[in-house]
């Protein structure tokens, strides 16, 4: 039981840890920060890769182009190689609800070496470019915006002098799967990437929410947005560490007005979403799988079985801190909870939830290595070469 109880007690440091030392990552009270009205709106122009989104745009397109921007703004929709008619779906929304001017256009398939959203990122902004917009916002099919957002995007932006605003949208969570993963999904990212270390600059980390990123047009130039990470499987948090390494300013914080509408109410439905990309997030090494899968034992698993165990077995200390872990756990997840207004008694659950996102991350190794690689709207993407 000596082992036992020393493996417990590293978990229980573990956590000790990552609740005072790892930026306050459990925290949600991260929003837009500070601003004013600027006194002239500057332009922008909204790029929204499109593959196949015919069923989602009737609830997410008509929020842009409702957006209530004092300034010149526009639209302009990629379609990525679509057969569902995703394009003809724009255009009928666009004739119907009206508001910001609308482009619809397709780059055609992309070539060697890029991925189809890059590839449809960078017909977008060769778009907009000959309309000379200071902002850029990057934005996906399936995410709907308050009238304000853009307004309220541009003027932090502005007040901060920010060349990236990223606001994490919040995700849908109406079925029961969804419950019980995706407020998890967003607590894991925050935990790798916390939030206040993103907006430190000089700092090394670095990333953003790909469904609404508010850019600088001359810091994408700078950082040669998207050309530099053309084959980045993990687009947003690529196109972050760019613009951070070129020097730019970044932000990144959790969303009020910002929602997917893309459901996920199936199990296989999430899986497929986390597990296409879970092992590119680990550069396709085994040896940090090994490491993920052990720490992920250790931070996760450990306190509830130690609990169980040390009950069983009659041994108080590790009972003890097994319970005292597995405690600190539930209480870092409980903000994550209230702001998807989710019942607090999910936060117990946690070990179970991380036990599903270990087996994604494995699951999305074995793909790898059976030569399937990361797949996105029947399209497959190999590990890029290292150079």
């Amino acid at each position: 039981m000596d082992v036992v109880v020393w493996i417990t007690a590293a978990s229980l440091a573990a956590w000790l840890w990552l609740l005072l030392c790892q930026g306050f990552f459990w925290r949600t009270d991260l929003r837009l920060p500070p601003r004013t009205e600027p006194g002239s709106w500057p332009d922008v122009c909204v790029v929204v890769p499109a593959r196949d989104e015919a069923e989602v745009l009737p609830d997410s397109l008509p929020s842009l182009l409702a957006q209530d921007y004092p300034g010149r703004a526009e639209i302009f929709l990629v379609d990525d190689g679509s057969s569902d008619g995703t394009g003809e779906v724009a255009r009928t929304l666009s004739e119907r609800f009206g508001g910001l001017p609308l482009t619809v256009d397709s780059p055609g398939e992309p070539p060697a070496g890029w991925t189809g959203k890059l590839w449809a990122v960078r017909h977008g902004i060769g778009l907009a470019r000959a309309r000379d917009p200071e902002f850029l916002l990057l934005t996906d099919a399936d995410i709907a915006h308050e009238p304000d957002s853009l307004r309220e995007l541009v003027a932090a932006a502005r007040t901060g002098g920010l060349d990236l605003v990223s606001q994490m949208a919040r995700l849908r969570v109406e079925s029961v799967w969804e419950r019980l993963v995706v407020p998890a999904f967003v607590y894991f990212f925050a935990q790798l990437y916390p939030f206040r270390w993103i907006a430190r600059q000089g700092g090394r980390t670095a990333a953003a929410a790909g469904g609404c990123v508010l850019l600088r047009a001359e810091a994408a130039e700078r950082a040669r947005i998207p050309d530099a990470i053309r084959q980045a499987v993990i687009d947003d948090v690529s196109l972050a560490r760019a613009v951070k390494r070129s020097g730019g300013h970044i932000w990144l914080g959790l969303a009020e007005r910002v929602d997917s509408v893309r459901p996920y109410p199936r199990l296989a439905d999430l899986w497929r979403m986390v597990s296409r990309s879970a092992y590119a997030q680990l550069r396709h090494n085994p040896v940090v799988l090994l490491a993920t899968v052990l720490g992920l034992a250790l931070v996760y698993l450990v306190p509830p079985a130690a609990l169980i165990a040390g009950l069983a077995l009659g041994s108080a200390p590790t009972a003890l801190l097994g319970g005292l872990a597995w405690a600190v756990m539930a209480g870092t997840y409980l903000p994550m909870l209230r702001y998807y207004r989710q019942t607090l008694w999910l936060a117990p659950l946690l070990p179970f939830t991380a036990l599903l996102y270990l087996l994604m991350t494995v699951d999305s190794a074995v793909q790898h290595y059976r030569g399937r690689g990361a797949a996105w709207k029947g399209r497959t993407y190999a590990a890029p070469e290292r150079g």
